[in-house]
């Protein structure tokens, strides 16, 4: 690879602007405004999230997860949580999340302590999930090495045998997470690098009220 072709990688920003009167006054229907905009523009994953989490010895982590649910007490997505992701938040129950709509040239960074959700939502949640994937999270212990694929299909086969009404129950350790922000950042691109930032924060999570503060580029 030419590394000159990295160096010269790169694009101007001009699909629209972001005042500070644009904005809500509540970080949450702000979040919905935008995300309604990327459904609307029928963005392939609209809901794709990146989840950022760090052990106790300070490394981070990241991957892709979907969202499930939000409103103002925070942003909800489900895992197995003996996975790394949980590991990891059960060490450091901390996190930061970036959703990322290139076409919309939009990002938005929220950051807060994460909690787990009561197993009776998990059970609402994944028994509306398709079965495949019912199936698919009751088999993988998540994270965990497997020597092929085909230990993987012999274990969902396995799991069709003993339920084959397709009722295979949830895993006890496969639930939801809620992160309550205390932190969102709404960034439009501009030309010239001259990008639009606006962050809004609180103190903590019991206060309803948020500062709004626009940020240099």
């Amino acid at each position: 690879m030419n590394q000159d072709d990295l160096i010269e990688a790169r694009r101007d920003y001009t699909a629209d602007t972001l005042r500070r009167v644009d904005l809500a006054s509540n970080p949450t229907k702000q979040f919905t405004n935008w995300l309604q905009d990327a459904r609307n523009a029928k963005l392939i994953d609209a809901t794709a999230m990146v989840v950022a989490t760090a052990d106790n010895s300070g490394q981070p982590h990241s991957r892709v997860v979907l969202l499930k649910h939000f409103d103002d007490a925070g942003f909800i997505w489900y895992t197995y949580q003996e996975s790394d992701k949980g590991q990891q938040l059960a060490e450091n129950p901390q996190a930061a999340i970036l959703f990322y709509w290139r076409e919309l040239e939009r990002q938005v960074r929220i950051e807060g302590a994460v909690t787990k959700l009561d197993p009776a939502l998990a059970d609402e949640y994944f028994y509306s999930r398709p079965e495949g994937s019912r199936f698919s999270a009751a088999a993988s212990v998540q994270s965990q090495p497997v020597s092929d694929r085909s230990v993987l299909e012999q274990r969902v086969a396995k799991l069709h045998e003993e339920h084959p009404d397709g009722n295979v129950p949830r895993p006890d350790v496969w639930g939801g997470y809620l992160l309550q922000p205390v932190r969102l950042e709404f960034w439009q691109g501009r030309a010239d690098r001259l990008h639009d930032r606006f962050i809004y924060t609180r103190p903590n999570v019991e206060t309803e009220q948020w500062d709004i503060t626009r940020l240099q580029p």
